[in-house]
């Protein structure tokens, strides 16, 4: 209906912003719409700056560079591969049940920590410290006291953690050769700017929040709009057997456009500007607004994205926006592109997929969170599966 009746929606002082064009317009101007997160994101970093906080600046651009130069384009097949190859693994030993949020929070979790060189800590989990992270970051809100009160006392302990590991790494402690860590600690010892141990551990906490906690959330409601589309997983089954990895990504990612990420992305006007100018529905933002860009909304705008409602794997990629887009777009995409099919492609191989008996067989959500989603399979053997 906003769609429709009024695509930029005016809500006390905060403005939802429906269609495809207009939500990639506030994306795209950056210098009237500022990514409001440096503020948590200097309670999880201990006031370090992190290139998500940043605006366009010279900072910014260095530390992106910084990045791009350790996490390599030629490092996403093998990691696809391991995805696949734990995710088999899980599969093989589940008996023939499997609870999908799970599957994919510990493939998710292993995979990226141990890429960027982030170990398991002595006290505490990776999962839970990244997903409370996760949560304060990007939906946190300051009368939360419970959660601020757990921010408090796990950004430091992963702090302290990251740490600890590059201390251990540069005193000769044995070490993989060729993770982030290794390489950022390698440029460090060049005397590279830009790669001081707080620079790295800003780096690498910031990833692992910033990432792990993501498949959890979409893989499972991927798998959930698979579900309810028997010719769409049934087509994901097929390409899962064929081993093509590259069409199973664009099922997985049209899956995701019916229950993204997240509804909405926030902004904020550090100006006044006039959205859609010369459109009949162009609307002055006023400065220090809120602008929610509804990217759940914009990709069922018909405008943009022909016949909406239809499960079509064969759209353009520009007409999705689930990582958003201009300057703040998700740094990790790329890694999402690679892996997140790969975390269900065993699962989806088996034969006679399908949700288990009762409540459990349908994705239930806590919160913005993907919570449980148990689904079946026939193994060898048994009378379903002979």
């Amino acid at each position: 209906m906003l769609r429709k009746l009024w695509p930029i929606a005016k809500f006390g002082s905060s403005y939802v912003v429906t269609l495809h064009d207009d939500v990639l317009e506030v994306f795209a101007t950056d210098t009237a719409f500022e990514a409001p997160y440096k503020a948590n994101l200097d309670v999880i970093t201990g006031r370090q700056p992190f290139f998500l906080g940043m605006t366009d600046t010279p900072q910014y651009k260095d530390s992106l560079r910084n990045m791009r130069e350790v996490v390599l384009a030629s490092d996403l097949p093998e990691l696809g591969n391991r995805a696949e190859a734990q995710a088999e693994a899980m599969v093989a030993a589940s008996g023939g049940t499997v609870e999908v949020v799970n599957l994919v929070r510990q493939i998710s979790f292993d995979l990226i920590a141990n890429y960027f060189g982030v170990p398991k800590p002595e006290q505490g989990r990776l999962d839970v410290w990244g997903t409370r992270l996760f949560e304060f970051q990007f939906v946190g809100s300051p009368s939360d006291k419970d959660l601020r009160a757990q921010v408090d006392a796990i950004a430091p302990a992963f702090r302290a953690h990251i740490d600890r590991e590059i201390a251990r790494r540069k005193a000769g402690g044995a070490a993989p050769e060729d993770d982030v860590l290794a390489r950022c600690l390698r440029r460090q010892a060049e005397g590279r700017p830009g790669y001081s141990d707080e620079e790295i551990r800003t780096d690498l906490l910031c990833m692992v929040v910033g990432g792990p906690p993501q498949p959890p959330m979409v893989v499972p409601q991927a798998v959930e709009q698979l579900l309810r589309r028997p010719d769409a997983l049934a087509l994901a089954a097929k390409t899962a057997r064929a081993g093509d990895d590259a069409y199973l990504w664009r099922i997985v990612r049209e899956a995701m456009r019916f229950d993204p990420l997240a509804p909405g992305l926030l902004r904020v006007a550090t100006k006044d500007w006039t959205l859609a100018q010369g459109t009949r529905r162009a609307r002055t933002i006023p400065k220090g607004a809120t602008v929610v860009a509804a990217i759940a909304s914009a990709m069922m705008d018909g405008r943009r994205v022909p016949e909406p409602e239809r499960f079509n794997p064969d759209r353009s990629a520009d007409q999705y926006i689930h990582f958003g887009h201009g300057l703040h777009e998700c740094f990790g995409r790329h890694i999402n592109e690679w892996t997140l099919q790969r975390m269900i492609k065993p699962l989806l191989r088996r034969p006679n997929l399908r949700r288990a008996p009762g409540p459990q067989g349908h994705l239930t959500k806590d919160g913005i969170f993907a919570d449980r989603l148990v689904v079946q399979f026939d193994e060898p053997g048994t009378a379903q599966g002979k």
